[in-house]
């Protein structure tokens, strides 16, 4: 078996590939430190995956969260989530005394009001003892000067951007005063002057972070398990990204949004959504080649074996509101980068690793752009039971370069699902499976099974589904102002039964991760460099 799971350096899904994975967010790992992290609950994670046969793990994005803790709305593009970093690899590294890291919190969800000062302060005490000299590992420092040469290109910004935003009290930088905002040479200078010291800290968490990051994924190729990134297509209006790259956006004069993102009216909404992103400048974009972009891939890829590509359909066409429109019904389709952005990407990184996120109201134009690259697209079953044979979420109707899920992390849990089904779409489910109609509880381990035996090349369920959870455990509920991304699973839930159960389903659906699944797929060589991860 190759070193990633039975995968080289080609597309994600070779011909006759199959494989089955989970879906966990680092956040909801066992920890005793109040949030999942990068640290032995992860490698203890990734073994159980190994030992079950799974080859895949898919977490949601891992960059810095802002108000909301919502993993999709990142204050960076490039940076890491510092909540990640893991207070026991500290300990181990003697940046902080295991005294330090002593925590009172429970295991059931994460509280982000006593996590993040926590964080802080651990992460305050490592950056005093690191500079003081205090540290086992005699290489930590040449390893974070040569990281922040390496990531300069965007670590400098962000840096001073975190280092800002804590002085201002965690306003929107637009708040910020004028010079700043417009990135005034002189007051630029001034803050990098007087903030060095907080600038540092920042610069030092992505190095802690990044290091850890390496580690987890060398253990997990070791292991045979392939990782699963998720990149938004939008960034955050208050972000690093943003701010320090104004031109890739469409701005005013103040650096507000002209137009903002968000989805047109349908059987959902029927105002539609405003989710308020600042939309491209892909006019610009496309004539640097593509180069934020790219490098923005890029950096997730030396963490991530494949790039899930959420809202893939913007790459067609996007949903432009005007800035200040009460409802997005006044938006229109804008088209996106199309071919040539994927095209660029191809030339510059080789095989295109990337899952489409091909959810929502998908046109014939989105998908002919995922099949010219032969990206495999998304099916979720939750959404295939309506009655109408020709429903693309039904397995039947799947091609195998697509990627199968029980559930996403915007879905309730498959209990908590069928038990708000209406009776049709639960007979329409039972029907399906040729069987008597079940409890809500056999509802979860059929979904499974039905994945298993698609014929998707990758079949993904959330932990929650394999451990039949209900409503208790779901993750996110779109539209929902607070209480998102604060669910966490206790290691006593962790049973091996069900990971037992896991591996026997795997095994029967000839998706077991082993000898016989080992693809090889040569790179041109001029391209292998630089798309090795």
């Amino acid at each position: 078996m190759s070193g990633n799971g039975g995968l080289t350096n080609g597309p994600p899904f070779p011909r006759g590939y199959r494989a089955s994975g989970l879906l966990l967010h680092v956040t909801s790992l066992p920890s005793p430190y109040g949030i999942g992290d990068l640290g032995s609950s992860a490698f203890s994670w990734i073994d159980r995956l190994h030992d079950a046969g799974q080859g895949w793990w898919q977490a949601l994005p891992l960059g810095p969260t802002g108000y909301g803790n919502s993993p999709y709305q990142s204050l960076s593009s490039f940076a890491g989530n510092a909540l990640l970093i893991s207070p026991g690899s500290l300990i181990s590294d003697g940046l902080v005394q295991e005294s330090d890291g002593q925590s009172h919190f429970s295991g059931d969800a994460v509280d982000y009001d006593s996590v993040i000062p926590f964080k802080q302060r651990l992460l305050e005490t490592a950056w005093a003892n690191f500079k003081a000299g205090e540290h086992k590992d005699k290489d930590l420092r040449s390893g974070y000067d040569e990281f922040c040469a390496r990531q300069a290109n965007w670590l400098e910004d962000y840096a001073l951007f975190r280092a800002l935003k804590a002085k201002y009290h965690g306003a929107y930088y637009l708040e910020w005063p004028a010079e700043l905002v417009q990135r005034s040479p002189g007051a630029l200078a001034e803050a990098r002057r007087e903030l060095a010291s907080q600038v540092d800290q920042v610069r030092f968490a992505q190095f802690l972070l990044f290091r850890q990051a390496d580690q987890l994924k060398e253990h997990a190729h070791a292991k045979g398990v392939n990782l699963i990134g998720d990149l938004p297509f939008f960034v955050s209006p208050d972000s690093s990204d943003v701010w320090a790259n104004p031109e890739l956006f469409q701005l005013d004069e103040q650096r507000r949004p002209r137009f903002v993102a968000g989805v047109p009216p349908d059987y959902f909404s029927a105002q539609g959504q405003l989710w308020g992103n600042p939309v491209y400048n892909w006019d610009f974009l496309r004539s640097t080649g593509y180069r934020w972009c790219i490098d923005r891939l890029r950096a997730l890829l030396a963490h991530v074996d494949v790039i899930r590509l959420d809202h893939f359909r913007g790459f067609a066409a996007a949903w432009h509101v005007p800035a200040g429109a009460p409802t997005a019904q006044s938006g229109q389709w804008v088209p996106g980068p199309g071919t040539s952005f994927f095209q660029a990407v191809q030339t510059e990184l080789g095989h295109l690793r990337f899952i489409a996120e091909d959810l929502g109201l998908i046109t014939s134009d989105v998908q002919a752009l995922r099949d010219q690259f032969q990206m495999p697209g998304t099916r979720v079953l939750q959404f295939a039971f309506d009655g109408h044979p020709e429903n693309p979420y039904l397995p039947h109707n799947f091609v195998s370069n697509t990627v199968v899920y029980t559930g996403t992390h915007d879905n309730a849990t498959t209990r908590q699902w069928y038990e708000e089904l209406p009776d049709y779409q639960q007979h329409n489910l039972w029907n399906y499976l040729k069987r008597a109609p079940g409890q809500s509880a056999e509802a979860a381990p059929a979904m499974m099974r039905l994945a298993w035996s698609s014929p998707a090349a990758l079949a993904i369920a959330p932990l929650q589904d394999l451990l039949n959870l209900d409503s208790e455990a779901r993750m996110n509920v779109p539209g929902r102002a607070d209480g998102n991304w604060r669910w966490r699973v206790r290691e006593d839930m962790l049973s091996s039964q069900a990971f037992q159960w896991l591996q026997d389903l795997t095994e029967s659906a000839k998706r077991s991760v082993g000898p016989a699944l080992s693809v090889s797929v040569q790179l041109a060589p001029e391209r292998a460099t630089r798309s090795q991860i």
